[in-house]
């Protein structure tokens, strides 16, 4: 079974292209969610915003529900609070994405565990262009 914040895991998920539906991601240029997003789609990844407005962020389709995104969704990128965190990874587990990613300061232990069950990778209470910086990337 995969670990949580798996240091491979973290290093994988960063550097393999992926599709990331980042949910909360809005045209709030103060939230952190824009610019976590832009350093993401800079490291290659497609970016799919995940937001009730369903705005275009860094010239992406917004979509209002990660139900709504159409194809698949490799990593849910989850900005939103704790609270509402384990929504967001029981609709990841459902719609079949590889991985959850948490963000700093989100954290949902039944939920990660959840996804862990499930078979997703999973990183919580982190953020992924601290990750990156760290590992030297962009």
């Amino acid at each position: 079974m995969a670990e949580l914040n798996d240091a491979e895991t973290i290093r994988r998920l960063l550097t393999t292209p992926a599709r990331w539906a980042v949910v909360g991601l809005s045209t709030n240029r103060d939230r952190a969610a824009y610019g976590v997003a832009a350093y993401v789609q800079g490291l290659g990844h497609e970016i799919v915003p995940v937001h009730p407005k369903a705005e275009p962020v860094h010239g992406a389709t917004g979509y209002a529900s990660l139900d709504d995104v159409p194809g698949p969704v490799d990593v849910v990128d989850v900005f939103v609070n704790s609270a509402l965190a384990g929504t967001v990874v029981d609709d990841a587990v459902a719609r079949g994405a590889g991985a959850v990613w948490l963000q700093l300061g989100v954290v949902d232990e039944a939920a990660a565990a959840r996804a862990l069950a499930a078979g997703l990778d999973v990183v919580m209470d982190r953020c992924p262009a601290i990750e990156g910086r760290r590992l030297g990337l962009g």
